[in-house]
């Protein structure tokens, strides 16, 4: 199997669904868990979506990243900043069927990084007056995109489970 899965989604959800699928048509035999997340910015259209982990070219270059979002933001007032992260989770069942949740953080975007934890967009991504960079890995797990998808997922699986049909 190839070690890169192509995200070509136009969506959070597709991106989740394809990592998903690929990865259970190799495992055969698994339950599939992948998530596919990213920043939302509401001045900038929702970009940088899908794209946030390749925002300015190069994949992965978070510092590269975020001076790219302060540049496009340089002009926008800070009660126009508004954003929010948003997961979207994918669990594919040996026998085909899919279940796949949302999750989202709102938020606003700082005017500079502050903090040094977390990783991507966390010094820049205002909630409660700290960024994700100033929380502690506890504080952001009852706060975060991906908590709050993979809280929705267990709340949602087990009435999944019992009827069986597929759904986004």
């Amino acid at each position: 199997m190839n070690r890169y899965i192509d995200e070509n989604g136009k969506s959070f959800e597709e991106n989740a669904m394809i990592k998903a699928r690929t990865v259970a048509g190799a495992a055969k035999e698994a339950i599939v868990l992948a998530d596919d997340s990213g920043l939302e910015v509401d001045a900038l259209g929702g970009a940088p979506g899908v794209y946030s982990a390749r925002y300015a070219g190069e994949h992965g270059n978070d510092q590269k990243n975020n001076a790219l979002l302060l540049k496009n933001l340089q002009a926008v007032p800070a009660q126009q900043r508004t954003a929010r992260f948003v997961s979207s989770v994918c669990c594919v069942f040996p026998d085909g069927r899919q279940l796949t949740v949302r999750g989202a953080c709102e938020g606003t975007i700082a005017f500079e990084p502050r903090g040094g934890g977390g990783f991507g967009y966390d010094p820049l991504f205002l909630v409660g007056g700290k960024t994700f960079g100033e929380l502690t890995a506890q504080e952001k797990d009852r706060v975060s995109h991906r908590g709050n998808a993979l809280r929705k997922l267990a709340q949602e699986l087990p009435a999944y489970l019992e009827t069986g049909k597929d759904h986004l």
